[in-house]
């Protein structure tokens, strides 16, 4: 029986068991904490029916107010680098940088953390002009097969997506995608992602559990169950055992790492990383990592790593300390 049957057949904990031998055996136990960094919160396209982004489309009337501080940008990857984090990747909506800009941000970040950047800023053609600052490219993907892309994203093309993916292999790249679960896809779909990633060769995958954000037409979908998830993951890890996979939930849903980490998942994502760290939210990631069996590169919790570097850029100060002083402010926080 192959894992598509058997996830249709709920054989989720056989799936897990097997998903589990395997990571270990291939990846060994360590799981790392991934930060993506936004660089903007504003799309051109902004028709991604699930997309924070779409929402906002129509309510900013400048996109360029919309850009972060650059100096936040880097104020964040250097925190980044003392909580021994990885950056998941760079983000920003399509039509608000230039590929000059990203260059510049990409190569301050690698000088920062002293690791290559990842990029997920929408289809470009303009690969080349990077360098040695970016390891890899990620396509937004988001659900694998092509008609249900069309309704999902229609303004970003599955077939403009893998071009790009396969320019960033032939440049020497690494290529990762991203997969939303919960949108509403089918179990058969796992046919068309595992046909994806075949054809791809693909490095990385990144899942992430539907978020429903207000004003999307998700914002009453619930999200989807953790089982489910972790199948998804397990089958994915059993049919591409050295595929790197990292898993995004959110804070509440902070019960599902335990269940994705035994399902093959290597890192953890989408948190509000500085609303969670050192509080009893971030302790129950480290909770869940123990509990599972792993080990956790990096931490959640040790405020003294904070105030730990040698910042080459005094400019950057102010706005370290501020995302230091919201670390300690929710210290004591109820809900978040």
């Amino acid at each position: 029986m192959d894992v598509i049957e058997k996830v249709k057949n709920k054989e989720i904990f056989d799936l897990l068991i097997e998903a589990n031998s395997i990571t270990e055996r291939i990846h060994g136990k360590d799981i790392s904490l991934e930060r993506a960094i936004f660089l903007s919160w504003w799309c051109e396209k902004g028709d991604c029916k699930f997309c924070y982004m779409s929402s906002q489309k129509d309510r900013i009337q400048d996109p360029g107010k919309a850009k972060r501080h650059v100096k936040g940008i880097y104020a964040e990857a250097e925190l980044t680098k003392r909580m021994n984090w990885n950056i998941e990747f760079l983000s920003g909506g399509y039509g608000i940088y230039s590929t000059d800009e990203l260059i510049e941000i990409s190569q301050t970040i690698y000088d920062i953390t002293d690791n290559p950047v990842w990029l997920n800023i929408g289809i470009t053609d303009e690969l080349d002009q990077y360098g040695e600052e970016i390891i890899g490219v990620t396509g937004a993907i988001e659900t694998a097969n092509p008609q249900f892309h069309k309704e999902i994203c229609p303004s970003k093309s599955i077939t403009d997506i893998k071009n790009m993916l396969v320019q960033a292999g032939e440049l020497g790249y690494k290529k990762a995608i991203t997969i939303i679960i919960g949108l509403g896809e089918e179990i058969e779909h796992l046919n068309d992602l595992f046909e994806l990633i075949e054809e791809l060769d693909i490095d990385r995958i990144i899942f992430y559990s539907l978020n429903p954000h207000p004003d999307t037409e998700y914002h009453l979908t619930p999200q989807p169950s953790s089982l489910y998830y972790a199948s998804i993951v397990a089958a994915v890890r059993i049919k591409f055992p050295n595929i790197e996979i990292i898993t995004g939930t959110w804070t509440d849903n902070l019960a599902n790492i335990g269940v994705l980490l035994k399902a093959g998942s290597n890192g953890l994502t989408k948190f509000p990383l500085f609303k969670m760290y050192g509080n009893r939210f971030g302790k129950r990631v480290e909770e869940e990592v123990y509990w599972a069996g792993k080990n956790l590169k990096g931490s959640f919790s040790d405020m003294d790593l904070l105030t730990q570097g040698n910042n080459l850029r005094p400019e950057l100060d102010p706005f370290i300390q501020r995302y230091i002083d919201m670390c300690y402010d929710n210290l004591d926080i109820k809900k978040i």
